[in-house]
């Protein structure tokens, strides 16, 4: 399979690399830059394409004889809420320029978009949200991730591409600084500690999160693009499995893991950001995953497990 990756140069499109590469399939990535650190193991591997996501004439040279695009490039959500103009160019625009570039290459063309738990919100959400729940989101990175599920479903439901869309809970653990999504923290509430550095938490320790190990979500990513199409019937948007945590339990799984291992943590320290809490606290607790168990797509089984996972694949 041929596979271009939108922002692949970034933590998951690099993950889906690795996983496309082992078996065989031949990958692009495509995005604003390359990491100051490079590929790593990929090097040498991919295809580098370096541009903007905004350039229709790029994206569909790129996109030509591809047989899948994995479409990941996105502003986050707290520079999406500092920008709205940024976001709708970037998020949206940018969005529909890959999407129109998979129509042009072809109907069989899949097109897999990564959309987040951020697209539910308001007061009248529940806690733990389905596939049925209606999308109501409260800051501007949900509602660009909305307005694209709605277009790849009906982009499909038209034969224009074989679009598939994964709703992601909160990724743990990204490697690397943090960046500007408002739920960095959950991942460096585990990462800094375990690196020697200092944890700032903005968020009560109570406070709860979907979450999702980086493994299972990037496993779970392969298997949609995988499926066939007519495993999605007419609706195209499939909630990945996640785990519900607070902060306080995320805290304890890594010092735990840090005690079997003999790793000195650095600490943990409160450091409540209003912006930050009133973004994570507008999303659910749990959203239902049935749909994606059911085609095949891993679960996690707990916090101890992904902490393992991150020690082992980026500290040891």
């Amino acid at each position: 399979m041929k596979i271009l990756i939108t922002g692949g140069t970034g933590f998951l499109g690099r993950l889906l690399a690795e996983r496309a590469l082992a078996r065989g399939d031949e990958v692009t990535l495509f995005d604003i830059a390359v990491p100051p650190d490079g590929l790593g193991a990929l090097e040498g591997r991919v295809e580098i394409a370096l541009g903007d996501i905004g350039d229709a004439t790029a994206v569909v040279d790129l996109v030509k004889g591809c047989d899948a695009v994995i479409h990941l490039a996105s502003m986050v959500s707290a520079g999406s809420e500092a920008d709205f103009d940024a976001a709708m160019r970037v998020n949206i625009e940018g969005g529909r320029t890959v999407l129109d570039a998979a129509r042009a290459n072809g109907p069989a063309t899949k097109v897999l978009f990564t959309s987040s738990l951020a697209v539910f919100g308001g007061s009248a959400m529940p806690e733990h949200v389905d596939g049925m729940t209606r999308p109501v989101p409260q800051n501007t990175y949900g509602m660009t991730k909305a307005v694209m599920e709605l277009l790849v479903n009906d982009m499909s439901r038209k034969g224009f591409v074989d679009g598939r869309v994964a709703r992601l809970p909160t990724v743990i653990v990204r490697p690397g600084k943090p960046n500007t999504a408002a739920s960095s923290f959950a991942s460096g509430v585990i990462r800094e500690p375990l690196t020697g550095v200092e944890s700032l938490y903005p968020v009560p320790l109570d406070m709860t999160l979907c979450v999702g190990g980086y493994r299972t979500v990037a496993d779970g990513l392969m298997v949609l693009l995988d499926a066939p199409a007519d495993a999605f019937g007419d609706d195209r948007v499939v909630n990945l499995p996640n785990i519900t945590v607070n902060v306080q339990e995320m805290i304890d799984a890594t010092k735990a893991v840090a005690a079997r291992r003999g790793i000195e943590l650095g600490p943990f320290t409160s450091a409540p950001d209003a912006n930050v809490q009133k973004i994570v606290g507008a999303w659910p607790v749990s959203m239902d995953a049935g749909r994606a168990l059911a085609l095949g797509c891993p679960g996690d089984t707990g916090l101890e497990p992904i902490v393992e996972s991150f020690v082992a694949d980026y500290l040891s």
